[in-house]
């Protein structure tokens, strides 16, 4: 039974809220895909690339339509097991509102299982579509967002680009005692005009949890102290200095580590590497992001990748997940 039910409207036409919930007013969401460490920013930094999921959604009086089109069109559920219906659903419960019957249509972009952010897409996909259902949209803003997401993912670097856009530096920190919950935070320094960013996907997949068993549980202080200057250093050669890409992509922590999981892509890096050109594995792998500062990086790349990848040039998402009703966009 509902709580309470008034009237609304959807570009113009009345339509009827429930719980909190619009329905009959379909909304869209459109979500960047990212790419998680960049090399030595293990967990911390994120940067958004310009491959976008899209979601259209509409509340209804009840049952659960799926429709995906694209990557995961064959692998993905149709059920509340969806992982954008999941999170859809913990958003509304979040704030307190209803759960609606769900038609949802997915088209995908973002490959999955590649290190290219496509669960934290949709996880944040389904959070910002509850937000444009939502009567009050207000009710769950970005913060709530970003930490539902967070404890979703449980590292803050691909959700946080996925959601703000750009180049991303996350850290959680308790909000109150030493007992308290972890807050997430982020901020997002601007990125140079002149870095390139150049992706090169395999065929094969690499499940996430499979790459992070592979971390040893500590290692040597010179290596983290290694570490965390190269993290430092590709701040500087992302946002001012890109003369710095190669120098500052280096790390100690978790490439070699995993490169057992994904061979090919450990002797791609080696080899663009040999040439000076700043690659890394992309997230968990086993896709390959490469920094530049040349117009021509794509083709540099494309011709010593040769057969077996897609090299792709997305670009990097200025802005993070979007959502559109009737004629009203948000960020």
């Amino acid at each position: 039974m509902s709580r309470f039910a008034e009237p609304s409207s959807c570009d113009g036409i009345p339509v009827t809220v429930r719980d909190g919930v619009r329905l009959g007013c379909p909304v869209t969401v459109r979500v960047p895909a990212s790419s998680a460490n960049l090399g030595p920013g293990f967990d911390t930094l994120g940067l958004a690339l310009g491959l976008y999921d899209e979601l259209d959604v509409e509340a209804a009086d009840e049952g659960l339509t799926i429709l995906v089109q694209g990557e995961g069109e064959f692998t993905v559920p149709r059920t509340e097991d969806h992982l954008v219906v999941r999170w859809l659903r913990a958003g509304l419960t979040q704030v307190g509102a209803g759960q609606p019957g769900l038609r949802l249509t997915c088209r995908n972009v973002i490959p999955h299982g590649r290190g290219l952010g496509s669960s934290a897409a949709a996880i944040v996909g389904g959070l910002v579509a509850a937000r444009a259902l939502l009567a009050d949209p207000t009710a769950l803003d970005d913060d709530v967002v970003f930490a539902l997401a967070v404890a979703a993912e449980g590292h803050p670097d691909n959700v946080s680009a996925s959601l703000f856009g750009g180049l991303t530096i996350s850290w959680t920190e308790p909000a109150g005692g030493a007992r308290e919950p972890l807050v997430p935070h982020t901020v997002r320094p601007p990125v140079h005009p002149d870095v390139v960013v150049v992706a090169c996907v395999p065929e094969q997949e690499l499940a996430t949890s499979r790459a992070r068993a592979m971390l040893p549980a500590s290692v040597p202080h010179a290596d983290a102290a290694f570490t965390a200057g190269r993290a430092a250093l590709l701040v500087e050669a992302i946002t001012r200095s890109p003369r710095l890409l190669f120098a500052a992509t280096e790390e100690r922590l978790h490439q070699a580590q995993r490169a057992p999981a994904m061979p090919d892509s450990a002797e791609l890096i080696s080899r663009l590497r040999a040439d000076h050109l700043a690659a890394v594995v992309s997230g968990a792998g086993p896709s390959v992001l490469v920094f530049g500062d040349s117009p021509h990086l794509a083709e540099q790349v494309a011709e010593r990748a040769g057969t077996g990848w897609r090299v792709l040039s997305p670009g990097i998402a200025a802005g993070g997940a979007s959502w559109s009703a009737a004629n009203v966009l948000a960020g």
